[in-house]
């Protein structure tokens, strides 16, 4: 065994389990810019990392989980040396994609809503959503370095 040998895949990971309100949704966008700084991400990256937490947060609590008290939506936070993955999982009846309109066509111009996933694949290097029946889980990637505008998206 050589001496020195140091395992390159150092993870941390914390989750929470938090009730579908938008005191928790606030939460979940604060504990996104700690983990952003700690993870070493500039001020501007913290807030795009912190932004789409707040969208894909939100889009749990309303869309998702309806403001059900009984359900709760979780938020893990996990950090390596090249990335950070974020992945929110509500309790909701799932999303069908091919439904969520476009923003950026003309009649959508002018609405108040409707632009937290087009945010979230802005802001992020990768994002994965999937139905986990019952439920949606999206999963959010920064790479270190990354560049938001050659953002990946798989979607199951």
């Amino acid at each position: 065994m050589r001496a020195g040998i140091v395992n390159q895949r150092v993870t941390n990971r914390v989750s929470y389990s938090l009730d579908s309100t938008l005191e928790s949704v606030n939460t979940a966008e604060q504990k996104a810019f700690e983990v952003a700084a700690k993870a070493g991400f500039g001020e501007d990256e913290q807030h795009h990392i912190g932004m789409a937490v707040r969208e894909a947060a939100v889009n749990a609590v309303l869309h998702g989980n309806a403001y059900d008290p009984k359900k709760k939506f979780l938020v893990a936070y996990e950090t390596t040396a090249k990335s950070l993955v974020i992945t929110i999982t509500d309790q909701g009846s799932g999303l069908d994609l091919n439904t969520v309109p476009d923003p950026l066509a003309p009649d959508n111009l002018m609405k108040q809503t409707g632009r937290g996933i087009f945010l979230i694949r802005s802001f992020m290097d990768e994002v994965r959503i999937r139905n986990t029946d019952p439920g949606t889980e999206i999963t959010l990637i920064k790479h270190v370095g990354g560049n938001a505008a050659n953002a990946k998206e798989e979607t199951q």
